[in-house]
């Protein structure tokens, strides 16, 4: 090589070595990389020692199952990475790790940490709390199975007064939580799973979406009516719906898009005392109906009730064919009166009702009935036989067993009998049911 060309690649070669190691974006995806744990771990501790430690923005570290390392490794990175003028953290440990790697408080001092806007910690214990400095930008914290007490989250964001989303899943030591009304700028709270956990008392005046999935407990938003977007969601214990009928006025009354997702219902849902005036999305769903066969569908009635100005509503109801307990059906040619679903008066704003999971069950098929005559202003209504199946994926049919297809036409043949002729003109009227295709059903 000349030397005017040595020279020039000399250069070229120690700019761009001294630009690598003061790389803002240090992103270490594991599963992107697919690389063995031991070959990972090699990458970014070579990455991590030759980076000076200067101008890092964002660290992301994220692992799949079989990451072990030393903690000793997992420390000499964070060293490198958490320095003045990072913005963005994120270590995702796996969930099912032994180590549970202890993450030092130390790392988040006022020096290094007060520029944190985005802060990501996954499996991990968090016990140094009181080592953390004051993490004045930080904006969004997600703790997903992280050890910390609700006294150490208290501390944590103690002068955190920018922070505007809250995300906690299987923190399980936490059992009261409590956020302060200084949170002045917390818009958005997630509280999944957090099995211990007895009592949600929120008093920042802003919240307006609130996520929660676990049993149901005392819910206080500090008498905030800011909550326009809701969603509850209980696969451990049954009875939701009965407890939105109850409590959630009281938690938010102003909300306009509601979900609650419910393992199933021991009990028929109660009329509601009052109104939710401002609701205008409810969707509710029942995992596994069958283990109540008792209940009533039509009881579903009184949150349209309590919903004056309700446009859409969407019922979701798993039906696994393995489950044992049954909801007694209707015997095709059968008449049956509608007596307990008849309502005094009639809904003016509901535009569109969507049943997924379909079955040919009696209070199923009175419920849709009632909506036909219950709801003046319907324009839609879908129902759905194949529990969501009918969506394609790369173009082909997700496949059914045969005991689903079997009932799926079933409740077809019931539609066609005790819905079809009651559909008003004016309301445009879909059946979703499985195709004809035998590629897109598994016979047994």
């Amino acid at each position: 090589m000349p030397m005017e060309d040595a020279a020039r690649a000399a250069c070229l070669s120690h700019s761009f070595l001294h630009s690598w190691r003061c790389y803002p974006k240090l992103i270490f995806d594991m599963r992107a990389l697919r690389k063995q744990t031991k070959d990972f771990i090699n990458r970014v501790d070579h990455i991590m020692q030759n980076h000076s430690g200067v101008g890092v923005e964002i660290f992301k570290l994220q692992t799949r199952n079989d990451f072990s390392v030393h903690p000793s490794y997992l420390d000499r990175w964070l060293e490198v990475a958490l320095t003045p003028g990072i913005k963005e953290f994120v270590l995702g440990l796996p969930i099912e790790n032994e180590m549970k790697y202890n993450f030092p408080g130390s790392l988040l001092s006022r020096e290094r940490a007060h520029s944190i806007q985005y802060f990501h910690l996954s499996s991990c214990l968090f016990h140094s709390v009181g080592k953390v400095g004051c993490l004045s930008s930080l904006r969004t914290v997600r703790l997903h199975d992280v050890g910390i007490t609700e006294e150490e989250l208290c501390l944590l964001l103690s002068n955190s007064f920018a922070l505007e989303h809250l995300d906690l899943e299987y923190c399980y030591d936490i059992r009261c939580l409590k956020l302060s009304h200084l949170l002045s700028k917390l818009n958005r709270l997630d509280v999944y799973s957090c099995k211990l956990l007895q009592m949600i008392e929120c008093s920042a005046p802003k919240v307006s979406i609130l996520s929660y999935d676990g049993p149901t407990i005392p819910i206080s938003l500090g008498g905030s009516l800011q909550v326009k977007k809701m969603q509850m969601t209980s696969t451990d214990v049954p009875n939701l719906l009965h407890y939105a009928s109850t409590k959630l006025l009281s938690i938010a009354p102003n909300v306009e898009t509601l979900f609650l997702y419910s393992l199933y219902e021991k009990v028929n849902t109660p009329m509601v005392l009052g109104k939710f005036l401002h609701l205008k999305y409810l969707e509710i769903k029942l995992f596994i109906p069958t283990r109540s066969p008792d209940y009533d569908f039509c009881s579903l009635v009184s949150f349209l009730d309590a919903s004056p100005n309700l446009k859409m509503f969407v019922l979701r109801v798993e039906v696994p064919t393995i489950e044992s307990g049954f909801i007694p059906g209707v015997k095709i040619g059968e008449d049956f009166s509608l007596a307990g679903c008849i309502r005094k008066h009639r809904h003016g704003k509901l535009k569109s009702v969507i049943i997924n999971g379909f079955r040919p069950w009696k209070t199923m098929i009175e419920l849709t009935r009632c909506i036909l005559g219950y709801a003046t202003s319907l324009k839609h209504l879908i129902l759905d036989t194949t529990n969501g199946y009918h969506r394609r994926k790369f173009a082909k049919c997700f496949p059914l067993d045969k005991d689903t297809v079997n009932e799926a036409r079933k409740a077809v043949v019931a539609i066609r009998t005790y819905i079809e002729g009651k559909v008003p003109p004016t309301v445009k009227f879909k059946v979703l049911e499985p195709c004809n295709c035998s590629k897109c059903w598994v016979p047994l």
